[in-house]
């Protein structure tokens, strides 16, 4: 039972989403209004039993982002209890043997995190221990950004202008929690090792920890100002590759944003716009969400969707006969990651050209993806489908030869993932079909042999599409 004064108690934060010692809301919070401050981390097993492979990115990255903030801790004279199991247990237990006056958490917007974080609260209340929540991951969480009737926005270009009215200074300003770290407790017991949670090392494609998102963020920030002309073209290193350290909180999303906001140039601007783009899918899920498995236009759970399990194989293989798709979802399968002028593309084609239910696309890169956010991704699938948030025409079809030889147009990133093409002549790389059958044996690229045959026509897919769509509008 916690003590009756709650500031001569100690506190207890749990690290989620934010796996980092520095302008941390909850740790500030917990350090400003307690004496002693325990930290934890709890491997959750009902979130690991749900993964589908043994060497998931996604666990290594979070394994060696835990030690390192283990270590941080340590190094200020506190420590990280790790602990394995699950949360709704373990916290409860964890907050009674400290004997804490109050659990602090950064608030986490996914429906069955809201629901776990309920029912936390609720255990801890019932043996007189507070649950308190902050703002963490978000400058501007659901209700801080409304139309001027108080309604939620629905389509971004007027909340983007809305969430930038409202920013100042005082949204982004780092939380300063240096000077109480003395008040860290130290913690027993050594980390469980990766194997020990029944999984093994994958490789990673970045650095993980607060150490690799400042070394993320360190390059980028000496290229921000090519960003805006340089963001779409894969084959250049030109993004912030910063959306896992995002996810997992290995950086300060206000640092970010200060830092955009004092820089402002054409690169910046756009950049800024992405955050902006990654809060209002976070508030849309909060909001509504049924759109985990429902359209967010609510007419489009009516699309009839083709059963073509041969397609959806061949796109999550790479064999669909169309480059660029095939180039991205090897990378994705390879790696981990995917460029998101390629996640427009391949989700695009997935629904648009095989007609295949965007929710089954969705799920497959939740398997793949290091920086898998489910609003995130369910906002892009959905933007991409047209059956979500977008103002856009509901017969935007992406060509995926056109997109190839605009946003790859030396087709570097294409023979980076595609050693089949290898001999192509530039002229023929987008769409190698095209080449006449001794040009294919002179090249090693004989379609059908050495690289599939397209797996279906663009064009007549697309009217397919639209006469899908334009069903559901007449009804």
């Amino acid at each position: 039972m916690a003590s009756a004064d709650p500031a001569a108690a100690p506190g207890l934060v749990w690290f989620r989403r934010d796996l980092r010692d520095y302008d941390h809301a909850a740790l500030h919070a917990a350090l400003q209004s307690h004496g002693v401050v325990h930290c934890v981390f709890v491997f959750d097993t009902e979130i690991l039993g749900a993964l589908e492979s043994k060497t998931d990115r996604r666990v290594t990255f979070i394994w060696d982002s835990v030690r390192e903030l283990k270590s941080a801790l340590e190094a200020r004279g506190g420590g990280l209890h790790v602990l394995h199991g699950r949360p709704r247990d373990e916290l409860p237990r964890l907050a009674c043997t400290l004997g804490v006056a109050a659990v602090y958490a950064n608030r986490d917007y996914e429906p069955q995190a809201i629901a776990r974080d309920s029912e936390i609260a609720q255990r801890l209340r019932a043996v007189g221990i507070d649950f308190r929540s902050r703002k963490d991951q978000v400058i501007f969480e659901l209700d801080e950004v409304r139309t001027h009737s108080g309604e939620p926005f629905s389509v971004f270009t007027p909340y983007k202008k809305a969430w930038l009215a409202k920013l100042g200074r005082q949204h982004c300003e780092s939380l300063g929690i240096g000077r109480r770290m003395a008040r860290l407790a130290a913690a027993e017991g050594a980390m469980p090792e990766l194997q020990t949670l029944g999984f093994r090392r994958a490789e990673l494609p970045i650095p993980a920890g607060m150490s690799g998102g400042a070394q993320l963020w360190q390059a980028f920030r000496e290229r921000l100002a090519d960003y805006a002309h340089a963001r779409d073209f894969p084959a250049l290193a030109a993004t912030s590759r910063l959306s896992a350290h995002l996810r997992f909180g290995t950086v300060s999303v206000r640092e970010l944003v200060r830092y955009a906001r004092a820089h402002l140039c054409a690169g910046a601007e756009i950049w800024l716009s992405e955050l902006i783009w990654r809060e209002f899918y976070m508030a849309i899920l909060a909001r509504r969400p049924d759109v985990v498995d429902h359209a967010f236009q609510h007419p489009y759970d009516g699309l009839e969707w083709e059963d073509n399990e041969t397609g959806f194989r061949a796109w999550c293989e790479g064999r669909t006969g169309y480059p660029l798709i095939d180039a991205a979802m090897r990378e994705l399968n390879a790696t981990g990651t995917m460029h998101n002028r390629l996640r427009m593309a391949s989700a695009s084609f997935l629904v648009k050209d095989l007609g295949i239910d965007w929710r089954r696309g969705e799920r497959y890169f939740a398997q793949k993806l290091l920086d898998y956010d489910l609003a995130a991704n369910n906002g892009g699938w959905q933007w991409c489908a047209s059956t979500g948030t977008d103002a856009q025409p509901w017969f935007r079809i992406f060509n995926p030869v056109t997109q190839s030889r605009r946003f790859d147009p030396e087709g570097l990133y294409l023979r980076r993932w595609l050693p089949e093409l290898a001999r192509v002549p530039k002229a023929h790389l987008h769409a190698p079909w095209e080449m006449a059958p001794l040009e294919q044996q002179a090249n090693a690229c004989v379609i059908g042999r050495d690289y599939p045959a397209p797996i279906v026509s663009h064009e007549e897919a697309r009217q397919r599409t639209l006469a899908r769509y334009g069903a559901v509008r007449t009804r």
